[in-house]
């Protein structure tokens, strides 16, 4: 199985993603946007995980490369290649599919429930779904629209939009499942200054009092999407 990580900033990797694909003796290969950024051709391609960072989709005159990597994902999509995208991941998928990208009412940084939803025209029982209340990890200030044909699946009191689906191809989460208390650690090193007191963002030392069991569930949770993303896939 042929797997590519879109990575924006050293600090933000697959977290607990690794576990779950070294378990099925799958090896993903990597773009650095931060190093060469050198994309591969999506011919043969199984999996795409876009991951996360501290720049905007609306950064590409700063950031050109934004451009290609949303081109990128535009054909991964339309060749039917199954994609992931984790917090700037799914700005990124929506922003490819043609969804607006703008800054939300209130940042949303630390560790908060969202909420499961189901629209009245999801039928499909088998996807996988939030439960009511769910402890995830969040660190944006920006949100999206839903993209064409995406099927909202969770929301929470400081955004409306927290993760959708398109078909069984496609997931998009505003929030990070993969984390694990050495990520966490990492993105506090590197965007601490964005802790200031308001609403929705918690303290450091509240993040990083978080017990075990918050970051076993979250990961949980993760396996889950993977799962039903691609099952018990083999290279």
């Amino acid at each position: 199985m042929r797997v590519q990580v879109l990575q924006h900033v050293p600090f933000e990797d697959i977290g607990s993603m690794a576990s779950w694909f070294a378990a099925r003796g799958i090896t993903p290969n990597y773009t650095r946007f931060f190093d060469n950024g050198l994309l591969p051709p999506v011919d043969g391609l199984d999996l795409v995980i876009v991951m996360g960072g501290p720049m905007s989709v609306n950064d590409e005159a700063q950031l050109p490369w934004l451009r290609a990597e949303k081109q990128f994902l535009r054909e991964a999509i339309a060749r039917g290649v199954r994609v992931l995208g984790v917090c700037l991941g799914a700005q990124l998928i929506a922003d490819a599919l043609g969804a607006r990208v703008y800054p939300n009412a209130e940042k949303e940084i630390g560790w908060f429930p969202i909420q499961g939803v189901r629209a009245d025209a999801d039928t499909d029982e088998n996807c996988c779904r939030f439960s009511a209340d769910s402890l995830v990890f969040h660190w944006h200030g920006e949100t999206f629209d839903l993209p064409p044909g995406a099927v909202r699946l969770a929301r929470s009191a400081a955004c409306e939009n927290q993760a959708f689906r398109i078909g069984r191809q496609v997931f998009g989460l505003q929030f990070h499942l993969e984390t694990t208390p050495e990520s966490a650690a990492a993105i506090l090193d590197h965007c601490r200054d964005e802790l200031v007191p308001a609403p929705w963002i918690q303290t450091e030392a509240a993040i990083r009092g978080v017990d075990a069991a918050a970051y076993a569930e979250a990961n949980r949770l993760m396996g889950r999407v993977l799962d039903d993303l691609v099952g018990s896939a083999r290279p």
